[in-house]
């Protein structure tokens, strides 16, 4: 429990142990799952909740934060599991606690906290809630990263209660900024946070980031992470966040060309491949990238931030190698539909592997061109010829 203001206390649990979260993202820096204590003259409301595999020990925060007050409301922002676990052992104590979110949020609750009667209380964008003498104002920033995301803003002492906005996991005991004895993975985590959770949802940030001007922000208490204060790291964390969410033009058309080979017939193929589409476009920036020897992060964003996109894979099992699957689980799927790629591969006996990939690739709404560029075992001259005139037409078409 650490104190924030006379009025606002922090009571959320700390993981310094954490490595992966949400099985894909690395946590090197551990995390904190934030909730907080906003006590006015008349009523009381606990600011989100804390991962349900911390259950007890949250209480016990709570309990203390509270100081023997009953909570008049839960504050819920989202509904990811690592906010919203604890609920139902909040309820267990004070069942009389009225629930107060926005309608996206309140149906997912119910799918959460599985317990009929639920007291939900619904608000809209703009909406207050008063708790005496403190005002709690509702800010309604679907996609952010979820549909269900709001925050919540405390009007009297300039607090935003930013949900995962503006957060990081990254673990220490103090709350504030003031208090991070590792800047430097600090800055890491916070970057890589924004990367992996708001990079899909650019647009979106530019438009919470517009319901935010003007407020006059004396600090962010954000879900994850420290409480962020002026002079310390809010402005660094709102400009980076404005920058970071601005549109993404490549200098150079990206095409870059993803492969594994097993003998080097598929790699023969990539490289007559490319020929093709720099004879076509012989500004674009198109590379072959090895997958058995790259940084797997580093393609999936290359992938990510690509105009057009070749992949190529043997067949191995009947299927297509590990490392195409690997990449394709990086992509991005809000932002892929439409994006035109083709497939290309060498195969022995059945060749199953293009049709599977091109199966994920329609799920992901990508624009896919025309039939695979496929070839028994070694690629003859007259296939590379083939592979080469692909390529110049895969290029053309974009």
């Amino acid at each position: 429990m650490k104190k924030i203001t006379d009025n606002i206390t922090s009571c959320g649990i700390l993981n310094p142990n954490l490595r992966v979260f949400d099985i894909v993202m690395r946590t090197d820096f551990g995390t904190s799952y934030n909730s907080y204590v906003v006590k006015g003259s008349e009523r009381t409301a606990i600011i989100d909740a804390a991962h349900g595999r911390f259950g007890g020990l949250y209480l016990e925060e709570l309990r203390e934060a509270l100081g023997g007050a009953q909570p008049d409301y839960l504050v819920v922002n989202h509904t990811e599991p690592d906010h919203s676990g604890a609920i139902g052992c909040l309820l267990d104590v004070w069942p009389d606690m009225k629930i107060v979110t926005n309608a996206v949020a309140a149906k997912n609750l119910r799918q959460i906290v599985n317990r009929g009667g639920l007291p939900i209380q619904t608000v809209k964008d703009g909406e207050t809630l008063s708790l005496g003498d403190r005002t709690l104002r509702f800010i309604i920033a679907p996609m952010l990263h979820w549909p269900d995301t709001m925050m919540t803003w405390l009007e009297e002492e300039g607090t935003l209660f930013s949900c995962d906005v503006f957060g990081c996991h990254y673990c220490e005991p103090g709350a504030l900024d003031t208090h991070i004895a590792w800047p430097a993975d600090y800055e890491t985590a916070f970057r890589d946070y924004f990367a992996g959770i708001f990079g899909p949802f650019a647009p979106h940030v530019q438009r919470g980031l517009q319901k935010l001007a003007g407020l006059g922000l004396q600090r962010v208490c954000p879900s994850h992470g420290p409480v962020l204060t002026p002079g310390c790291r809010l402005e660094y964390a709102m400009e980076s966040y404005r920058v970071w969410s601005l549109p993404q033009v490549n200098s150079q058309f990206s095409i870059p060309v993803f492969y594994c080979s097993a003998y080097g017939n598929t790699r023969r193929l990539g490289h007559a491949l490319r020929e093709g589409v720099l004879e076509a476009r012989p500004r674009a920036l198109c590379e072959l990238h090895d997958l058995v020897d790259c940084d797997m992060a580093a393609m999936g964003a290359l992938l990510n931030a690509s105009d057009a996109f070749l992949l190529g894979t043997p067949t191995l099992n009947r299927g297509a190698v590990p490392p195409l699957w690997d990449l394709l689980s990086r992509a991005d799927a809000v932002n892929m539909p439409g994006r035109p790629c083709a497939l290309f591969g060498s195969y022995g006996w059945s060749g199953e592997a293009l049709g599977q990939l091109a199966g994920r690739l329609a799920q992901l709404k990508c624009k896919l061109f025309e039939e695979q560029m496929k070839v028994c075992l070694v690629p003859s001259e007259e296939d590379l010829a083939r592979a080469r005139d692909f390529g110049r037409r895969f290029a053309e078409s974009l």
